[in-house]
């Protein structure tokens, strides 16, 4: 099989694998999500979820996080790891926000990146789950850790992993896919060693796989 015809076969395998591809992180709106993939740096989503209820019940929109002292922040958020930073830039995107696009957050990837403390993995998530983009790609970690050891890339630089694999995801598949990739590499393509024996991916899908048959 070619690269991309093997990409097309990860897709369906892991659709059957893992039907419900949704994110981890608990939104409401487009500035929950934001906030909330801001929050996962360095830190688990579970940690994230239990933070952001009141947060969120404190600072419910981008006008109140844009007044918001940058202190209260620092305190609500401290167990989410890097606080100092992270209130920092929340304050300062929701007062972007609130000045350059009328309260909403942007739909674009080139307008997202402009946020404080937004790149292109956070911009392409809000892409791709809030406005339903076709064509994103989440280059996170296991995002990755998966290309690389499926044989579709080589490289671990994020933004050239996610350009390659735009060009090989099928465009309506790709958001859904990502948070499938993520799944897989907490369940079984783990970080520490991979469980070629427990892997869907096998028969010429995978080449992690394909070498450890060899």
């Amino acid at each position: 099989m070619t690269k991309k015809e093997r990409c097309a076969a990860a897709v369906q395998a892991l659709k059957q694998e893992y039907p419900d591809a949704i994110c981890s992180l608990t939104y409401e709106d487009p500035w929950q999500l934001l906030v909330s993939v801001r929050l996962s740096a360095q830190c688990t989503d579970a940690r994230v979820n239990m933070v952001t209820p009141a947060l969120f019940e404190k600072y419910p929109t981008p006008e109140a996080m844009a007044n918001a002292d940058v202190g209260d922040v620092e305190e609500l958020i401290r167990s989410t790891g890097f606080f100092r930073a992270k209130a920092r830039d929340l304050v300062q995107e929701a007062g972007q926000i609130v000045n350059d696009y009328d309260g909403k957050v942007p739909s674009s990837i080139d307008e997202l990146v402009k946020l404080s403390g937004v790149g292109r993995k956070t911009a392409n998530l809000i892409a791709g789950d809030v406005f339903h983009e076709p064509g994103v790609f989440v280059a996170d970690t296991h995002a990755i850790r998966l290309s690389n050891r499926m044989g579709f890339v080589d490289t671990k630089d994020p933004k050239k992993v996610e350009f390659a694999m735009r060009k090989i995801v099928p465009p309506e598949e790709s958001n859904d896919f990502c948070h499938r990739l993520v799944l897989h590499g907490r369940a079984v393509c783990t970080a520490r060693a991979p469980h070629c024996e427990n892997c869907v991916l096998g028969d010429g899908i995978c080449k992690k796989v394909i070498e450890k048959k060899k």
